[in-house]
């Protein structure tokens, strides 16, 4: 096989972030969309940029993103799956401590992908250069928020978003 750079896969950017697949991967998965949250820990330590990076660098297109503060009724809302769980009360207090960036993810088994680079909820389970493994500061401040399914991912990008903030 020659050394040569093969073209970008058609309406994708030129550059090193999406270089063509070689045959044997052609195989195109669903595109789809996931909803990631970059936690309170993460935005004051400034590493929303390091974090997005990670997700662009593997095929992921951020489509929409938008910085906000969750109040505790609205981080409750979100968070209602896991209502009487012992973690619940903690976990609405610390996604409401601080801004947050709440982003639309899009690529190809865009959900699978993203809870990838994303690593295992508790960093100390985390495969190393994951995004928890790399930036977590505990099981709770672990930085980043993943859908783990595409029927969860349409629900939690719904919970932020309108059709019209999505631009793909």
């Amino acid at each position: 096989m020659s050394n040569l750079a093969l073209p970008p896969v058609a309406g994708q950017p030129r550059g090193r972030y999406n270089q063509r697949l070689g045959p044997e991967q052609e195989k195109r998965m669903a595109i789809e969309r996931t909803l990631s949250i970059v936690k309170p820990d993460a935005t004051r330590r400034n590493l929303t940029g390091a974090i997005n990076d990670r997700f662009e660098r593997r095929g992921l297109r951020i489509i929409a993103q938008k910085r906000i503060q969750l109040s505790p009724a609205q981080a409750g809302a979100f968070y209602e799956v896991h209502t009487g769980r012992p973690f619940y009360q903690s976990l609405i207090t610390f996604m409401s401590s601080g801004p947050i960036i709440v982003q639309v993810l899009e690529g190809e088994d865009a959900v699978t992908l993203n809870r990838e680079i994303i690593g295992a909820t508790d960093p100390a389970k985390a495969t190393a250069g994951t995004i928890r493994s790399d930036f977590a500061e505990s099981i709770e401040a672990n930085s980043v928020h993943g859908s783990d399914s595409s029927e969860n991912a349409a629900q939690e990008i719904a919970f932020f978003f309108s059709a019209i903030e999505i631009c793909p």
